[in-house]
């Protein structure tokens, strides 16, 4: 049990500066109720599923107003729960708000649909295909992003821009943060004229079971740890009738920097870095967990230097803390890492020093988990004497994948050719691919790919952030010499 488990039947949120509770305690939903909102879900998705696209886009408007009506509240909800701060909640706010209205303009647009019109020629039918939505979806909220991966977050806005009917399973560490967050979507959606159980809120562990278990359920979203995410897909996997399960699980994120960089942009690519690394306590999964660089002494030593100027601060919960405190003891016991930067500690019984270790390469080779093993708080290894083919070749070498992979190198000197090839093998590995920047920061538009190879994403060919989220919750359908009047409006 952690500090934001059960306690009876309700979910009690607690105060990271503090570790004391805040609030008072959410109820849980107890799976009875969770039969009766997946039935209510079932009902309203046969009615959203044909709702038109313009009025479909209009609720998602309407959800992006009331939250934003609602934002100085929500933001003190949630950092109550979450100590991450105004600034950063009140720009994670418009960045929730932000994607709703991003789905109600993919609405509007219609290519989402995959419209293919093939008319009848010779021995071959009239065929008109369309992307349709697969039904009633589970979301799994994130901790550590109490509304952009939460109640109102990306895979909700996808899935009721889809056509589904959407059930959150809000995360414990902010149970109140949830149920405003819930009210003011559902206020939303009914203004708009959604109908009534197009989406709802659940809270509880054994309530988050009984919601994907129940067979009229038709998919999962999840963002989370990797141990969490694999039980959920397991779930998904073992049902009568198998669902598809849409998992962001872990990512380290290696960074590569080449000689010329290192030696013409230490100091720069140094305080990029340290404040990469730190920034939200280290609780991204974009956070660069791995940074190979050549021996260059002046790069080293910007590190060591960006790094002790940094503060920590109180993570998200007490189990939270106790991963980041048991993968810094664990790193310090080893003979073949050393520290090479701390940071200060910040106030409360959960807060965080920042820690960057040192090792080599060849410690990496024989020791992989050194640089696939993710440590979720303000913590990263940097791989010394690394030559940047050696280090793209032994990330190519472990089955894993990552959300991103990033390279440093200098376009006006000896890197330009080696980076284009590191680029490429870069590509097989990670789903987005940066130069000469850094990793944490997610656009949300229609190009962006959040997503990569296992384990960082359950299913790498698809993205839980940007416009083509949406692609998770649709099936094709290929209508077959259908008379014009009977066929969707779209395909006639």
């Amino acid at each position: 049990m952690t500090e934001q488990a059960f306690q009876g039947t309700s979910i009690q949120g607690h105060d990271p500066r503090t570790g004391g509770p805040v609030g008072d305690p959410v109820p849980a939903t107890g799976t009875k109720r969770v039969e009766e909102l997946v039935l209510e879900a079932y009902s309203a998705f046969e009615t959203w599923r044909d709702t038109n696209r313009a009025a479909r886009a209009a609720a998602l408007e309407a959800v992006a107003e009331a939250l934003d009506a609602h934002v100085t509240e929500l933001v003190a909800l949630a950092d109550s729960e979450t100590a991450l701060g105004t600034t950063r909640l009140t720009g994670e706010v418009a960045r929730t708000t932000g994607q709703l209205r991003l789905f109600a303009e993919v609405l509007r647009d219609g290519s989402y649909q995959g419209i293919v019109i093939e008319r009848a020629e010779a021995a071959r039918p009239d065929l008109r295909r369309i992307k349709r939505p697969i039904g009633p979806v589970a979301v799994f909220a994130a901790s550590n992003f109490p509304f952009a991966f939460s109640v109102a977050g990306g895979d909700t806005a996808s899935a009721l821009a889809a056509g589904c009917s959407v059930i959150v399973k809000a995360h414990e560490a902010h149970p109140r943060t949830s149920l405003r967050t819930a009210e003011l979507v559902r206020e939303g959606l009914r203004k708009a004229g959604a109908p009534d159980g197009v989406f709802d809120i659940v809270f509880g562990v054994e309530e988050g079971v009984a919601l994907v278990q129940h067979p009229l359920l038709s998919g999962v979203g999840f963002t989370g740890s990797t141990r969490g995410g694999l039980a959920l897909a397991k779930l998904c996997a073992e049902r009568p009738h198998p669902i598809p399960f849409y998992g962001e699980l872990g990512s380290v994120n290696p960074v590569i920097v080449f000689p010329g960089a290192a030696r013409s942009k230490a100091q720069e690519i140094a305080r990029g870095y340290a404040a990469s690394l730190t920034q939200g306590v280290g609780q991204f999964c974009t956070n660069p967990g791995v940074l190979f660089v050549p021996d260059e002494p002046e790069l080293l030593d910007a590190i060591e230097a960006a790094v002790a100027q940094t503060t920590g601060g109180p993570m998200l919960s007490g189990r939270i803390h106790s991963g980041y405190v048991s993968a810094v003891e664990e790193l310090g016991a080893r003979g073949d890492v050393s520290l090479l930067a701390s940071g200060k500690s910040g106030e409360g019984p959960w807060s965080a020093a920042p820690k960057v270790y040192r090792t080599h390469l060849s410690a990496v080779d024989n020791h992989r988990e050194l640089m696939t093993e993710e440590h979720f708080g303000p913590v990263g290894v940097v791989v010394v004497g690394a030559d940047p083919l050696d280090a793209v070749r032994l990330l190519i070498s472990e089955d894993g994948g990552n959300l991103t992979a990033t390279i440093h190198a200098d376009l006006d000197g000896d890197d330009v050719q080696e980076a284009r090839l590191v680029g490429r093998l870069l590509a097989e590995r990670a789903g987005r691919v940066i130069f000469n920047g850094w990793p944490t920061g997610v656009a949300v538009s229609y190009a962006q790919q959040h997503g990569g190879p296992f384990p960082a994403t359950t299913t790498p060919a698809y993205t839980s952030v940007g416009a083509t989220a949406i692609d998770r919750w649709l099936v094709p359908v290929v209508y077959q010499d259908f008379p014009a009047d009977l066929l969707p409006e779209e395909l006639r």
